[in-house]
């Protein structure tokens, strides 16, 4: 499965790397010029192009994140769709800005997506592609372990996030299943299927009662049934779909 790290923070920083090597870039290279261009224009040019990278980019790591969480994985696929929006975005806003009184830039929508986003898109792709493969993996991720609560003080179950098997719906109280040294274990406690969903985004509804960790699905035992880490749970009809994905 192709990886993402869903983290906006860690997409802010890097988009942040790459609108100020874009500012160096236009400021030394200057990869195009018409007219009067002085300093003082391009370092206006420079500046708003980064910045145009900047906001774009952000945008996408919200859009990536959402997809993320929902989809509960990532491909090649989207991962090619997500550069076409940024891409998309980036162009927008440049446009809008080389056209506006700032620069008041003469060329047109073809001229300038032929002669300066083209281009860009060539030089800036690769630094692009490397930051999101590998720039990342030096980020510090977070913690695997995960904290459940509940609405008592003794409600707490610290466990590591692939331990998790499943929440189920228990009246007024949730059950937790999850492995400890490759046993089932139970707890109940004391909150809502709802929060607990909430405040864990990668688990998914199986039913109305029922939350999974995908990463614990094995296989489908029958067309209302499924089989997880030791265990089975019923699937209901509107979330057999979702399921389906994985």
């Amino acid at each position: 499965m192709y990886e993402l790290n869903p983290s906006v923070k860690h997409h802010t920083i890097i988009g942040a790397i790459i609108g100020i090597w874009i500012f160096l870039f236009i400021i030394f290279i200057r990869p195009f010029e018409h007219g009067d261009m002085n300093t003082r224009i391009w370092f206006y040019v420079g500046l708003g192009f980064s910045l145009a990278v900047l906001v774009s980019y952000i945008i996408l790591s919200f859009v990536q994140r959402i997809v993320y969480f929902r989809l509960s994985k990532w491909s090649i696929g989207l991962e090619a769709l997500g550069l076409i929006f940024f891409y998309l975005l980036y162009s927008i806003s440049t446009y809008l800005f080389y056209r506006s009184p700032i620069l008041n830039g003469s060329y047109g929508v073809f001229e300038f997506l032929t002669t300066i986003m083209v281009p860009s898109a060539l030089v800036s792709a690769p630094v692009i592609v490397f930051a999101r493969r590998y720039a990342l993996k030096f980020v510090p991720r977070k913690a695997t372990t995960i904290t459940i609560t509940g609405e008592n003080k003794l409600d707490v179950l610290k466990i590591q996030k692939n331990d998790l098997v499943c929440v189920s719906n228990s009246q007024n109280y949730v059950e937790i299943f999850f492995l400890d040294t490759g046993e089932l274990k139970t707890k109940l406690i004391r909150t809502s299927l709802k929060k607990i969903r909430q405040d864990f985004e990668f688990l998914i509804q199986v039913h109305r009662s029922h939350l999974i960790n995908p990463s614990h699905f094995r296989a489908w035992k029958n067309q209302n049934t499924i089989s997880l880490t030791k265990m089975e749970l019923p699937v209901s009809k509107s979330y057999k779909e979702r399921l389906l994905s994985l």
